[in-house]
């Protein structure tokens, strides 16, 4: 069993590794720079398992910034049978690619 942790980020909840690459939420940051979660639920390696309730005080995941963009495009359609309604439109959602780097 390696280190292993879940973070919160942008709503959502990742599970990762040291060296593991992922994209999340878009983030305040350049690419290049450090940035640390704060946000840990759990943190497990070979010796021990620490759970918050719902955070663990004092527990950073931290990470490197490696760049963002925007996501495919993903399209909306809106329609209404017999009312000669309909709406069509896209919508990119930004990014930021990191990589875990210790915890």
């Amino acid at each position: 069993m390696t280190k292993l942790a879940v973070i919160q980020t942008g709503g959502k909840q990742y599970l990762v590794k040291p060296g593991q690459s992922l994209k999340i939420e878009k983030l305040n940051g350049k690419p290049g720079e450090n940035f640390s979660f704060d946000k840990v639920l759990l943190t497990a390696d070979e010796k021990e398992i620490k759970i918050g309730a719902p955070y663990i005080e004092g527990a950073r995941v931290l990470a490197k910034i490696e760049g963002g963009g925007r996501a495919k495009k993903i399209k909306v359609i809106k329609y209404k049978a017999k009312t000669r309604y309909h709406k069509k439109y896209g919508h990119r959602q930004p990014y930021t690619q990191v990589v875990i780097s210790d915890f």
